[in-house]
């Protein structure tokens, strides 16, 4: 049965992130009954994951702070402070801080799920190159090309 959550500014469960960067969990699939996991994602300028896909959960991105940079298929955009993304299983994307300073996101994901690479990542003692793609194949993560930063530069 899913729990009543309330999360003040600065709580939840923080965690390794795979990009080296401040993580912390607001809400956990535990909590809610299998249909959100939602998270607070601090990313340094220059950042981001590989170009992949995800094939149980939809994924909707708020940037709080910063500006980043979406690739959604073939399609890039400019996130600045207030942006919103909504990207539905199976889409290929990629993000990128850009800004001068560190991003901060919102993340969440419908339904649960993705907390288990959160926690897979977090378990390795010494996460080599091909990490993020290992542990992402366990969880239905299928990386499909590089990050922005080497895809498409600014």
């Amino acid at each position: 049965m899913a729990e009543r959550v309330f999360q003040g500014p600065g709580e939840g469960r923080a965690s390794d992130n795979p990009l080296g960067v401040e993580l912390v969990f607001k809400v956990r699939g535990e909590q809610t009954d299998g249909a959100l996991t939602a998270f607070e994602n601090r990313v340094a300028s220059g950042e981001g994951p590989p170009m992949h896909t995800h094939a149980n959960e939809d994924e909707a991105i708020y940037v709080l702070d910063g500006e980043v940079r979406f690739k959604l298929g073939d399609e890039i955009h400019n996130g600045a402070a207030g942006s919103y993304v909504f990207i539905p299983r199976g889409t290929p994307h990629a993000w990128q801080s850009v800004g001068g300073g560190a991003a901060r996101m919102l993340v969440h994901f419908t339904p649960s799920g993705m907390e288990r690479f959160f926690d897979g990542f977090a378990a390795l003692e010494a996460p080599g190159p091909g990490a993020f793609e290992t542990v992402g194949a366990e969880v239905g993560l299928d990386v499909v090309g590089p990050p922005l930063a080497q895809s498409d530069p600014v």
